[in-house]
């Protein structure tokens, strides 16, 4: 009925080693930090799951096939060790799609195409498959690998090759269309995914009709990045509506064109919100390699803003998956590379969100999830409810960000539930409601929802709850999630 079966071939080998379970653990970490993955974190519980028959994720293979080679001193394919070695492409399926200039292009054409037409009718979000596990994991593991053949794409290739570049956008205008994307971005922290989702999708399918023509190297590569930015951003926005499937293949889309771009640290953004949607979608595994995958590829081009974000985020996977040691030293590692981020300028702009507001709503929230996965809410809730609430403050004080103001205060009334506090719940949540009804966020109508039924199943009796649960439909309802046209 699917369940793994003990790798038998990793085991002889093992064994043949003579290593520990322990040992071979130390030896992975330290291969591991001489590659420059250092968020690789092996233990001996993991080596146990390999052998029982856990499949090991990038570079994992490769490191096993390293050691054992060395300790044997002959070749030991990955295949050897009963492992899965990066599967071959197949062009075409879900999200396993070809990594090439061209192909992203019209990729993405095609999508924001589809999406901007059959969408008036709600079809596209509902007739996609959210893609999980193994297939999706694999496919992201290319964005490590170099371009094919290591030739850059065709649009570059006409370029350096003296064809005449016949592309119509001058300088000012590609100015204005980058500006264009900070203003979408901007719009979008203010009055949730809703309200502009359509506008950058159009934006999206316009600037792949730019890439179709030719242009200088700097000017192409200036023109993946800005294709890059708007596909993640219609893919945010589309989780932020609710619409996964769809937001999922922006993403992937996205990833693409910032690897055309040559942007490893957008790339891994990218990635870090695939992350955000998978512990949102309760895949707190998949959230992880995610991330993990996010780290090891920018791992020499991060900002320690970006590596603040992302080790805030791997706190997040832990929590998910009831693992507080390291969700502590994952959140621990977040607030140091902010520490030492200082007061520099966020740029660039994708990057200015993560604020010291946005650090303590990570760590609270993953604080806040320890509760619900390890069984001890009073200690875990005690340690959220000044991060959270720091965060409530700090968005107070910014308009610029009323999602996010409305998502912590959420945060905050969910920590009360814990702390069997009814009414501060009630009067928090309240709060939120007021935001929600201004703003197109179903992620947000959808977190208030839930935090107002946890508090009905434990305080439906309380005057105050009763009240809000009231207020809620007639201000919140439930059609809202089915308004994905905008």
């Amino acid at each position: 009925m699917g369940d793994k079966q003990p790798n038998d071939k990793l085991t002889a080998w093992f064994v043949r080693s003579g290593w520990s379970k322990g040992e071979l653990a130390r030896q992975v970490n330290r291969r591991a930090r001489q590659m420059g993955a250092a968020h690789i974190s092996t233990d001996t519980s993991r080596v146990r799951r390999w052998l029982d028959g856990e499949q090991p994720r990038e570079p994992i293979p490769k490191i096993l096939s390293e050691l054992f080679s060395d300790r044997f001193g002959s070749p030991v394919p990955v295949e050897d060790l009963g492992l899965k070695a990066i599967a071959p492409l197949t062009p075409g399926s879900g999200i396993d799609l070809p990594w090439g200039g061209d192909q992203t292009v019209q990729l993405i054409s095609e999508y924001s195409r589809s999406d901007l037409m059959l969408n008036r009718r709600g079809f596209l979000g509902t007739s996609l498959a959210l893609t999980a596990g193994s297939a999706l994991i694999e496919p992201m593991q290319r964005w490590l690998t170099p371009n094919a053949h290591g030739r850059p794409t065709p649009v570059l290739a006409a370029a350096r090759e003296g064809e005449p570049v016949t592309g119509r956008l001058s300088g000012p205008e590609l100015d204005l269309l980058e500006s264009t994307v900070m203003m979408f971005r901007q719009w979008d922290a203010q009055n949730g995914g809703g309200l502009r989702r359509k506008a950058v999708v159009g934006q999206l399918h316009e600037v792949c009709d730019l890439l179709q023509e030719s242009y200088s190297p700097q000017t192409t590569q200036r023109l993946f990045q800005t294709t890059a930015q708007l596909a993640h951003l219609a893919g945010w926005m589309s989780y932020d509506v609710g619409m996964h499937p769809s937001a999922q293949k922006y993403y992937v889309l996205a990833l693409h064109a910032a690897k055309e771009a040559g942007d490893r640290p957008f790339g891994a953004l990218i990635l870090t919100d695939m992350c955000r949607q998978m512990i949102h979608l309760n895949r707190p595994g998949d959230a992880l390699e995610l991330i993990h995958l996010a780290q090891y590829g920018s791992r020499d081009t991060a900002s320690s803003r970006q590596l603040a974000l992302m080790h805030a985020m791997e706190a997040r996977a832990y929590a998910n998956l009831g693992e507080a040691g390291k969700c502590y030293r994952a959140a621990r590692h977040a607030e140091d590379c902010f520490d030492e981020a200082g007061k520099e300028d966020p740029k660039p702009d994708w990057l200015g969100f993560f604020s010291e507001a946005e650090l303590h709503a990570e760590n609270g929230h993953s604080y806040r999830d320890l509760c619900y996965h390890t069984g001890r809410s009073q200690v875990y809730a005690l340690q959220a409810e000044p991060e959270i609430g720091e965060a409530v403050r700090l968005f107070s004080e910014d308009p610029s960000h009323k999602r996010s103001y409305a998502l912590n205060l959420i945060g905050m009334a969910s920590v009360h539930v814990l702390n069997r506090e009814p009414e501060q719940a009630a009067a928090t949540a309240e709060q939120a409601m007021e935001i929600a009804a201004r703003i197109r966020s179903e992620r947000v109508n959808t977190r208030l929802r839930k935090t107002t039924e946890a508090a009905e199943r434990e305080f439906k009796d309380v005057p105050s709850v009763r009240r809000l649960r009231e207020q809620i439909d007639q201000t919140i309802p439930e059609t809202l999630a089915n308004r994905h046209t905008a």
